[in-house]
């Protein structure tokens, strides 16, 4: 008896410390976890951010891990404002999410302030409090943007990145001011500890775009696909507003940022499945069977079921085709951004927060077994 229950207690405690199985076939993730410091000098960082932050999730969603796009998640946090009661000036403002209306609405709001920054703090609570993947095989970053001393506050940045190291996450260290002072403020030594990347970038300086011929059909075709969204249930017309918020956000960042959205929305990564039925029956969060009449959209209260699935299916073609169209004409519109970067000689080498980010997204994906086209 004795050695049947040791062989049993044995059996569970093995159980217990197995890694995790993850299936071959399973989708992988890009993990991007961005810490913006608010502080009150930083108002041109967070336009860029506002600028470039759909250029970044196009340039993610045309990566590959064994022929399939992976699922690209965005956390939030900022820090160093006065206005954050919580301890060392941090707040977390989303968790790890493929929500992007929520991530570009979170964005937006941000609004600096007179503060102190502490960046080995807020880069421990974004360790800590996220929900990071376990999967080897999956993308972890972290890109920490500001202006004051990385080792500055009660915290040692060399142990918090020794943590980030041991889970397999990547801090890239982005420093607003001169290259040698951000090396001098450790926000280079800062970087290699995870064998991440340093970057020094003029936060106050305006991002260029590029305005394209294709520009104007790409937003057209965006209203098209916004009304091929069925909302359900009591977030379906908030979220639906929602959506046209974040339009709104966008085009007022100029046509070029408006048509990146475009794109973005036409993507694997622009899901919607909590509050829009076409995704969420795509997906399974939802079925007609199962949605309460009250939760019912008022195009589809009334119908048969027969009715209501042609409706869905028709709402899904529709999508389709619009977002198909946009893909097409983005490929043009890259093609016509290249010619003319030719032309204006963009080759100084300058960078803004959009092209560190992408920048060291790419190399870092290349690197850990991610295609990008």
């Amino acid at each position: 008896m004795k050695t049947s229950l040791f062989s049993f207690i044995l059996c569970l405690s093995s159980f217990s410390f197995a890694q995790p199985v993850h299936p071959s076939d399973e989708i992988r993730k890009i993990q991007i976890a961005i810490l913006f410091d608010t502080s009150g000098s930083m108002d041109g960082l967070i336009e860029q951010a506002k600028s470039t932050i759909w250029k970044i999730v196009n340039v993610a969603s045309q990566m590959q891990h064994q022929g399939k796009v992976p699922q690209l998640e965005i956390a939030l946090y900022d820090y160093g404002n006065d206005a954050i009661t919580t301890p060392n000036w941090i707040r977390k403002r989303t968790d790890l999410i493929a929500d992007l209306d929520s991530i570009s609405g979170q964005l937006f709001s941000l609004k600096t302030n007179g503060g102190t920054e502490y960046c080995a703090a807020v880069i421990e609570s974004a360790i800590q409090d996220l929900r990071w993947s376990s999967n080897p095989e999956d993308l972890r970053l972290i890109y920490i943007a500001g202006n004051e001393p990385f080792n500055q506050g009660p915290i040692d940045y060399k142990k918090i990145l020794k943590i980030a190291a041991g889970k397999d996450i990547i801090v890239n260290t982005i420093y607003c001011g001169p290259y040698e002072q951000g090396i001098k403020e450790f926000w280079y030594d800062g970087a290699i500890q995870t064998q991440g990347s340093y970057f020094n970038i003029q936060s106050n300086d305006e991002i260029q775009h590029i305005d394209t011929p294709y520009d104007k059909e790409i937003i057209r075709l965006n209203d098209s696909l916004n009304k091929t969204y069925v909302g359900y249930g009591r977030e379906g017309q908030v979220r639906a507003s929602k959506q046209a918020t974040e339009d709104f956000n966008a085009i007022s960042k100029g046509t070029a940022v408006m048509s990146e959205r475009a794109v973005a929305k036409s993507t694997f990564n622009y899901k919607n499945a909590n509050w829009d039925l076409v995704d969420g029956i795509e997906q399974g969060n939802v079925s007609l069977d199962s949605l309460r009449k009250e939760d019912l959209p008022a195009e589809l209260k009334g119908k048969s079921k027969e009715e209501q699935q042609k409706y869905i299916e028709q709402k899904k073609s529709e999508r389709t085709n619009y977002q198909n169209q946009i893909g097409e004409l983005s490929r043009k519109r890259e093609a016509f951004i290249a010619e003319e970067r030719k032309k204006i000689n963009e080759s100084n080498g300058k960078k803004d927060l959009g092209s560190a980010i992408i920048e060291s997204l790419v190399t870092t994906a290349q690197k850990t077994g991610f295609n990008v086209e």
